[in-house]
């Protein structure tokens, strides 16, 4: 019980230090990119202080939802990711849920972040929450169906048993059906994470927001926790994309050795994870609203045909 306890505090640890990282490199990456110096990498960290510092600004028609919204959207992205493998094939949190626990914690967030934004009575807020529900009734089956063709190959939605059989003898880097379910997954991580061609979270023109829409009327406290759990889901859904489907490097036991290396493997697939979305996004431009559901209809006609694979080539 205490190696479970030290296991949850580790991860727990990990996913609060390291989102925040992870989402001040692809802006530096961008900015790189774009010939521009960019912020610094630990620029989200000194962000989330100065909310945590600031005096919050409540709207008189805000509700409990209001408050309560941003503790949910947190901690909902916090017990998802204690639910993946990150360093060792064994998640902390596996044997209170699978795939279906993950999704519907995500779900949940979802859901209250909607709600935050539709709260206060604000046209931005409920004009950013219907469109972020709009992409949401895409993006989550086609979440389901990716991960559910690694699933089914090893006879568990546990996400550590499937990491486990992947790593089996028969496991292949360039398995048709892991490439189609890897390539939906990428796509709705640009979705989930209201990044291009998706949507464009360094504007704030009202044409075009869909995330930062429901945010507006956050600040202080409130606003840190929302951040904060937008760079959890991300690294959260970037782990999955990572470990999953290229599961090389996890450590099999929790020893010191197997733990350093599988940390590092681990942090290197998400920098080059991480450049690849830098590199998406710096090439691609904003699709128009009524073009996101045909980018999020591809991704789901990849992960029915990566699943459908399962069953047609076994």
């Amino acid at each position: 019980m205490n190696l479970d306890v030290t296991a949850i505090v580790l991860q727990t640890g990990l996913l609060l230090l390291l989102a925040p990282l992870v989402s001040g490199v692809i802006r530096k990456g961008k900015a790189r990119l774009q010939n521009r110096r960019g912020p610094p990498v630990w620029q989200p960290y000194l962000d989330l202080l100065k909310f945590l510092r600031k005096d919050m600004v409540i709207s008189e028609h805000a509700s409990w939802v209001f408050s309560f919204a941003p503790y949910v959207v947190f901690f909902t992205a916090l017990l998802a990711g204690l639910m993946v493998p990150m360093v060792t094939m064994q998640a902390p949190l596996s044997l209170f849920g699978g795939v279906l626990a993950l999704v519907g914690l995500l779900a949940l967030g979802r859901f209250f972040l909607a709600l935050g934004g539709l709260d206060p009575a604000s046209a931005f807020g409920g004009m950013g929450s219907s469109r972020e529900m709009t992409i949401a009734a895409i993006a989550e089956p086609a979440l389901m169906l990716a991960i559910f063709t690694v699933a089914i190959a090893a006879g568990s939605t546990d996400l550590s048993r499937i990491v486990a059989a992947t790593l089996g003898p028969t496991w292949s880097l360039l398995n048709p059906r892991h490439v189609l379910a890897f390539a939906a997954l990428f796509i709705v991580l640009l979705a989930e994470t209201g990044r291009l061609p998706v949507d464009n979270p360094a504007t704030h023109l009202e044409l075009t927001m869909i995330h930062e829409a429901m945010l507006l009327e956050y600040s202080g406290r409130y606003l840190a926790f929302m951040e904060w759990g937008a760079s959890l889901k991300q690294l959260v859904l970037m782990t999955l994309l990572v470990n999953v489907f290229f599961p090389l490097g996890l450590a099999p036991v929790a020893t010191p050795s197997a733990l350093a290396f599988g940390l590092l493997a681990y942090l290197a697939k998400l920098f080059v994870l991480s450049c690849i979305v830098v590199v998406v996004e710096t090439t691609n431009a904003k699709l128009r609203l009524f073009r996101v559901p045909d980018l999020l209809s591809a991704a789901f006609v990849l992960a029915a045909l990566a699943l459908l694979s399962t069953f047609l080539f076994q």
